[in-house]
């Protein structure tokens, strides 16, 4: 989550599931999240809204790609096309 102020790990232990259920969340406190962000080169930013405690959150959409070693290999931005995607995959691994 780029949002630990709403998103506790209760809230994405029901949530991320239903994107996949081997999927696993990371959250922690505002300066790891910071931290993190700045690691993967994420941008977010906190957006108030129309009353104090009403916000979004605005960031990037797309996903990385790992080798079993945890180096990133592929970053896929949000809109890749399927076929673009799999020419990236089966370059990893031939």
């Amino acid at each position: 989550t780029l949002d630990p102020e709403r998103d506790t790990p209760q809230l994405l232990a029901q949530y991320v599931p239903n994107f996949n259920p081997s999927f696993i969340g990371l959250s922690g406190d505002a300066a790891a999240v910071d931290a993190a962000a700045k690691e993967f080169r994420v941008y977010y930013q906190k957006v108030p809204g129309s009353q104090p405690d009403a916000y979004t959150v605005d960031h990037f959409a797309g996903s990385y790609i790992f080798d079993p070693q945890g180096k990133v290999r592929v970053f896929v931005p949000y809109g890749k096309k399927a076929g673009d995607i799999a020419h990236d995959l089966k370059a990893l691994i031939t």
